[in-house]
């Protein structure tokens, strides 16, 4: 069975950081488009980066030039580096794995960060 399994969320202060790991297992990991989406109370989902397997990197416009999304084929691990965080990045945080070929797609858990002072 896939697991993706994120961790990393929390509290923190307006300004400041977190990073997010998501970490696959039972899944062909550098073959899937990996992707974060994130979810705030009383919205909808939505995708905020995704990295494909050739490495490339998309992000929405609202954290562009502050979250970072990578992975490391090695470790079956995509992360998400957020820095300069404000309080509407408050959401949980989803993990996703999407393979363009079979059109298989897993999601983690979900994680909560919140951002408050």
């Amino acid at each position: 069975q896939v697991q993706l399994v994120e961790s990393g969320g929390g509290l923190v202060q307006p300004g400041g950081s977190l990073r997010l790991s998501c970490a696959a297992s039972r899944i062909f990991f550098s073959g899937y488009i990996m992707g974060w989406y994130r979810q705030a109370p009383g919205k909808q989902r939505e995708l905020v980066a995704t990295v494909t397997v050739g490495g490339n990197t998309n992000y929405i416009d609202s954290v562009k030039g502050r979250f970072t999304i990578s992975r490391d084929n090695a470790k079956n691990t995509v992360y998400l580096q957020m820095n300069s965080l404000k309080p509407e990045d408050t959401a949980v945080y989803y993990c996703n794995a999407a393979n363009p070929w079979d059109h298989s797609n897993y999601w983690g858990q979900g994680t909560q960060v919140t951002v408050s002072s």
